[in-house]
């Protein structure tokens, strides 16, 4: 019998970093220039076939860039147990709100063992950057990121491969404190499961 896991995945930063850009292209593999801004949250679900005896359903929550200064972030993240940091790699303020989103996710949600939910950074727009080759491994460990990786919906680059390393360090964590998880409350549309494919977690170095 097949194990399902559920989990609720925050996908945050400041307006205008492509954010719904990034969940589209991965859960409906479309990408179009004309998304409208996000008003407070969007949801999405994302079926893997994480191995043959384990699916993974990915509740994705597209976080309004504009919530971070509101207090609807605490209800938004509650329970998450994953989160994708986006900022935009054409623009230098974005980066710099990048370790306040990471402490307002840090101060309102943690694991069930009182750590950080694992957080991915993504440098996205890398098709419009000027230089790309950014250097955010020693940013990441000393921030607390698990990784990086540099984006582009648009080309639908490395957009897998970021997910696929966010999940396995959420499966980890599963599989060292296995917890219960409540149906959730909220009825999303079901969408085809996807084949898990070989990608490689570039995680920061130790």
């Amino acid at each position: 019998m097949q194990r399902e896991l559920l989990f609720k995945v925050l996908v945050i930063g400041d307006l205008g970093v492509g954010k719904t850009s990034i969940i589209k292209r991965y859960v409906h593999h479309i990408f179009s220039q004309h998304y409208r801004a996000t008003i407070g949250v969007d949801f999405a679900l994302k079926v893997l076939q994480w191995d043959p005896d384990t699916v993974v359903r990915l509740q994705l929550w597209d976080i309004a860039g504009q919530e971070r200064y509101g207090n609807m972030t605490r209800v938004y993240y509650r329970e998450a147990v994953g989160a994708l940091v986006v900022f935009d790699s054409t623009r230098a303020s974005t980066f710099d709100a990048v370790l306040k989103w990471k402490d307002d996710l840090d101060s309102k949600v943690t694991l069930n063992n009182g750590k950080p939910v694992p957080a991915v950074l993504l440098a996205n727009k890398a098709d419009q950057a000027t230089c790309q080759q950014l250097r955010l491994d020693t940013f990441c460990r000393d921030n607390g990121f698990v990784g990086w990786f540099l984006t582009s919906a648009k080309e639908n680059s490395n957009i897998e491969e970021a997910a696929h390393c966010l999940v396995e360090h959420i499966v980890s964590n599963e599989e060292t404190h296995p917890m219960e998880r409540e149906p959730p409350t909220l009825v999303l549309s079901a969408y085809p499961t996807a084949t898990k494919e070989q990608l490689s977690c570039s995680s920061c170095p130790k």
